[in-house]
């Protein structure tokens, strides 16, 4: 049998999980980690100081040179693994106070034992026990609800209030006096010395071939008895194990008691003493703390070190894995915790009153948007109506799709943060949680923000050539009036940042699409045949467990607002991209990219390439090494290294501003989302309705998210395949393009898409020029995102060897990852459903085609509701749409610890954050293209359309 088949077998031999299944046990336990965080919350309020621990906060003793030595007799049966006849290994020790608060050692309590054997350096085991054979709690629901119930607790009556009151209203008055007693009895006698108590592992934890063990560490014999304690001194257990160990060695034994059944030795209910009359403790090895000095400074380091470990009993082989309800909990709980207290995670609490009037205001607002929606509301109360429609969006529209750890297993002490990966963005994405270092990064799974609807019985269903033909390709072209083709370029510009899914090489695993009857051949190779089929690369998904669909697929970007488009997503490609020598700068040619294969320039991203993200691009790689310059002018002693990765993160977080608070705001053009969106960077306006709205609803939003904490509400941030839905904004692209020259205003070229894409459009900026391209691109208005309005050019679009409609990949990629049709997205938004295709569009003619091509509103595509979809006044795509939107754009901030608490002078540089406090897309060009200066629109953003200069003298056609 195979080691996953045996550990299958033993797990179902002893082991009952939460739920029914070790998933279901799994986000329970998640659920009550974060409840732990809460905890720890309180107890620091009540305790002062920084984060402790939740529980075993103060350390008396804590050594790193004990050893553990196994018995030369040790029994046949129990030789197993590391525990052999004879082996010694270093250890570490810490032997503490129960108690979560940092309390006088005469205070009540239990008392804690965590030892580290070191077997190697891939090998180590954390014992953790505790002074009382049994746990107050069976289960970790009930170990929860008494720490919740005992938190911030310091005084008599505080803690009387929490086990008298507050805990039998969690768990029933029954269960509540049953670990009252236990409690009790457990604290009742008097501690004289850390040295004499004896330490129950009071959970299960297999041992090798010899199955279930419970284990124990108690006094060897003949160690001193502990003098009376001297109850006056709040440090008097620090004090008497330093004299003890002053003048001798401190010795335990350590035992082991073999499972019996379950009934008398029970795996599941940690509340269960394991009698040594029916399971005898047997010794097996002993612990042995050496004679030292515990008050010089190489001990206080030790201990000092000691305290930022984080023990755990998980820490460990397969073979000793923990086992029980409380023990499997503990791995979530001890991870979240231990994170929390090194300020490697974070919580952040709802205030009291926001939990109180938030959900019937919510409620209020809910039933009042069945008759008005929000964005018809006055001014301030549709400000109110999203914040609580955001609330809504967070509670049930976050869907984390990795395949999670269930149920935990046994793993290494996991390896020290690197350094420098605090203070700066790998290229990967590992690292921005410090607490889950795969969060985000390469190859993560894109999430969900509503069930996925899997129907390959519609893969073809209406026929998705017919769709883009009859309602997706331009007949004339729509504009968008309030936007110029800079908007266009800039979106593209960043999604290449945060979303591309991998594709299979070109006729490996093709998705096919059929023609429609008539439709005449469809050529899928450049001079390739006609054929009566479409065919494009498929998408490449993650395995999933039973053999499910692909429904979920990794992202090839990093899921954070990195620059990666800029500076790539690997360190390799980053190294190509810098100056020679290791410099700081990003290579440029005469202020341009550097050539590249076929003539698409090298930069981070370049797939799709055209003239208006060559734009971008060198202008981002120039204000790259603008920021450069200006560090080291004003630190001249800085590292070139350390000068690139802070101009990484400076221009990382200008490109979050400008999209948060300048390019959302021009598309979405409404006071309300343009102080929304203000907002969510800078903070509420400072009147006092403002302010009285957000600290009864929601305080967090009383300071912008760079002001904040990391949340990333209850579950695992990534970007989501519906955010790509939404982001599908192809109609932007104009067909054709007018080039100008800014300071006469001539037309120089008039350029269809084809001439300005792929190894034409470096070419074509270099002989245009950078401002004379911004300019051109200023003045032109982008397409509405809308029906009959999807650029022909990218209708037969040459992409690596293959011929493509992408509107027609844009839809079959859209129904193949699974995203619901139309209806089914808007009433997953918590929009109603609508019931005639008469609710979505009042044109007659493409009402006619959406009737024709679906016979039924339930089977709209996703993208074709979104563009026919009437948006509210000013907006530039659907109000379906923004609900994703206003979801994803949130938390994308507040999620990326470089966008908020590491959002500061001494990760930045003072000149960083005052780069990207005082900067936008208006300084970005003028400090690249100063000529510009007088072109560029008035107490508008440089997205809106710019002045036009009316062509004058001989220097070109008008």
């Amino acid at each position: 049998m195979t080691e996953t088949g045996q550990r299958e077998q033993r797990e179902q031999q002893y082991e009952r999980y939460e739920g029914g299944s070790p998933e279901a046990e799994r986000l329970v336990f998640e659920q009550l980690a974060r409840e732990l965080m809460k905890v720890q919350l309180k107890n620091r309020r009540a305790g002062g100081g920084g984060m402790s621990r939740a529980f075993h906060a103060k350390a008396p003793v804590a050594v790193e040179n004990a050893r553990l030595r196994f018995h030369d007799d040790l029994p046949e049966a129990l030789r197993s693994g590391f525990a052999q006849p004879g082996a010694t290994y270093p250890a570490t020790v810490r032997l503490s106070n129960s108690s979560g608060i940092r309390q006088g050692d005469g205070s009540p309590d239990l008392r804690g034992a965590a030892v580290r054997v070191r077997v190697s350096e891939q090998e180590s085991h954390d014992l953790l026990a505790t002074s009382y054979p049994v746990s107050h709690a069976r289960d970790a629901r009930e170990f929860v609800a008494f720490a919740k119930a005992m938190a911030g607790a310091r005084g008599p009556l505080q803690k009387a209030f929490g086990i008298f009151v507050k805990l039998p209203l969690a768990v029933g008055f029954g269960t509540a006096n049953r670990m009252r007693r236990t409690v009790r009895e457990a604290t009742r006698h008097t501690v004289g010395s850390l040295a004499s108590e004896t330490y129950w592992s009071r959970g299960a934890a297999l041992w090798g071939e010899a199955g279930p063990v419970r284990y124990l560490l108690r006094p060897a014999h003949g160690s001193p008895p502990a003098a009376a304690p001297d109850r006056s001194d709040p440090e008097f257990l620090h004090r008497e194990i330093a004299q003890r160990l002053a003048k001798a060695d401190v010795v335990f034994d350590l035992c082991v008691q073999r499972y019996v059944d379950e009934r008398r030795t029970p795996i599941e209910d940690a509340s269960v003493e394991w009698k040594e009359a029916i399971a005898p403790a047997v010794p097996v090895a002993r612990l042995t703390i050496p004679r030292q000095d515990l008050t010089t400074a190489e001990a206080r380091s030790a201990a000092r070190r000691i305290e930022d470990l984080a023990f755990n009993p998980w820490y460990t082989t397969d073979g000793f894995r923990p086992l029980g309800n409380i023990n499997r909990a503990r791995k979530a709980a001890y991870e979240a915790s231990s994170a929390h207290r090194l300020g490697l995670r974070f919580l952040t609490e709802e205030p009291l009153r926001n939990r109180l009037l938030a959900p019937p205001t919510g409620a209020a607002f809910a039933l009042l948007n069945r008759y008005v929606p929000w964005h018809r509301l006055p001014l301030r109360l549709s400000l109110l109506n999203l914040v609580f429609l955001r609330k809504v969006l967070r509670r049930f529209n976050l869907i984390d799709t990795e395949v999670r750890e269930a149920p935990p297993q046994a793993q290494p002490v996991p390896e020290p943060i690197p350094e420098r990966l605090r203070a700066e963005r790998s290229y990967d994405g590992t690292y921005n949680d410090l607490s889950a270092p795969r969060m985000g990064a390469v190859g993560a799974a894109f999430g969900r923000n509503l069930k996925p609807d899997y129907r390959p019985d519609l893969f073809d269903t209406p026929n998705a050539v017919t769709v883009s033909r009859q309602l997706l390709r331009r007949d004339s072209f729509v504009p968008a009036t309030s936007l110029n083709i800079l908007a266009a370029a800039w979106i593209q510009f960043q999604v290449h940042d945060w979303v591309n899914h991998r594709r299979y090489g070109p006729g490996e695993r093709s998705v096919e699409v059929p023609l429609p009857p008539g439709s005449g051949g469809w050529h899928n190779t450049p001079g390739g045949p006609p054929e009566n089929v479409m065919r494009f690369a498929g998408n490449v998904g993650l395995e999933q467990p039973g053999n499910r669909p692909p429904l979920c697929f990794g992202n090839v970007a990093s899921h954070w607002w990195d620059g990666s488009e800029v500076y790539g997503e690997s360190e390799q490609t980053a190294r190509l991209l810098r100056e020679q020598g290791g410099g700081a700068g990003l290579r440029l040619e005469d202020g341009h990219l550097p050539s590249g294969p076929n003539g698409i320039p090298l930069t981070g991203f370049n797939e799709s390439w055209w003239m208006g993200l060559s734009a971008m691009h060198t202008l981002f790689a120039r204000e790259h090494n603008a920021v450069c310059d200006a560090l080291r002018a004003a630190y001249p002693s800085m590292s070139e290294e350390r000068i690139y990765q802070t101009a990484r993160l400076v221009v990382s977080a200008l490109i979050a501003k400008i999209h948060t608070v300048e390019w959302t705001p021009a598309i979405l053009a409404t006071k309300a989302i343009d102080l929304g969106l203000h907002t969510n960077w800078q903070g509420p306006p400072k009147n006092w309705l403002n302010q009285l709205g957000l600290w009864l609803f929601e305080a967090h939003s009383l300071v912008g998210i760079p002001k904040t904490l990391p949340d990333h509400h209850g579950v695992p941030y990534s970007l989501t395949e519906d955010f790509v839905t939404v982001y599908r904004m192809h109609p932007l692209i104009p067909d054709d393009f007018e080039l100008r020259d800014h300071h006469f205003g001539h037309r120089q070229e008039t350029l269809g898409f084809l001439d300005i894409q792929g190894g034409a459009a470096e070419a074509q900026i270099r002989k245009t020029g950078l401002a004379n391209t911004l300019y051109s691109f200023g003045i032109a208005h982008p397409g509405a995102i809308t029906l009959h309005n999807f650029p022909r050019s990218l209708q037969r679009f040459e992409r690596d060897g293959e011929i493509i409609d992408l509107s027609v990949v844009d839809l079959v990629r859209t129904r193949r990852r699974g995203v619901p049709r139309y209806n089914d997205f808007r009433a997953g938004l918590h929009k109603q459903r609508i019931r005639s295709f008469e609710e979505l569009t009042e044109n007659a003619e493409t009402l006619a085609r959406l009737k024709e091509v679906y016979g039924s509103v339930d089977e709209i595509d996703t993208m074709v509701g979104l563009f026919a979809e009437n948006p509210p006044e000013g907006f530039g795509f659907s109000d379906t749409a923004f609900r994703i939107f206003i979801l994803m754009a949130t938390r994308r901030l507040q999620s990326d610890r470089f966008l908020n608490v590491d959002y500061r002078p001494e990760i930045y540089t003072p000149l960083g954050i005052d780069w990207v406090e005082q900067g936008g897309m208006n300084s970005v060009i003028l400090r690249h293209c100063p000529e510009l200066a007088a072109l560029m629109p008035r107490g508008a953003s440089a997205f809106a359309p710019w002045r036009a200069v009316r062509p004058t003298g001989n220097g070109g056609p008008g």
